[in-house]
């Protein structure tokens, strides 16, 4: 499932997912890390400073959200599901049309530390 993205063994809040530079600004950057004890694809989307991670996985049809591993559809500065079309705000991950309008994307914590993101503690 995550195979072809950059991938850290994330195990405490000591290991950065990336820089935060590493996330394009309005856009969206895919990593495999460990979450709740199992490898998953975190989506991490960007505005400003402002960093927010999410499991890669749309609340519609439970899919990833990229057409292909680590590549994400956006329109009008918005990502939107290659699968069904459903389209979420960013950085916050609420769906604002489409199949599922008015659910978000399950967010998992993360803290900005030195121009990096890390995990929270769980």
């Amino acid at each position: 499932m995550t195979d072809d993205l950059p991938s850290v063994a994330v195990q405490d809040a000591s290991t950065p997912l990336c820089a935060v530079e590493e996330v394009p600004d309005g856009k969206a950057l895919a990593v495999s890390a460990l979450f709740d004890g199992e490898e998953a694809s975190l989506l991490l989307l960007r505005r400003g400073d402002e960093v927010r991670a999410f499991l890669n996985v749309c609340p519609h049809a439970g899919r990833q959200l990229d057409w292909a591993p680590g590549e994400f559809l956006f329109s009008s500065a918005k990502l939107v599901c290659a699968a069904h079309g459903a389209t979420f705000s960013v950085p916050d991950g609420l769906c604002v049309a489409g199949p599922c309008r008015g659910e978000s994307l399950r967010e998992v914590p993360v803290d900005i530390r030195s121009g990096a993101v890390f995990l929270q503690p769980s």
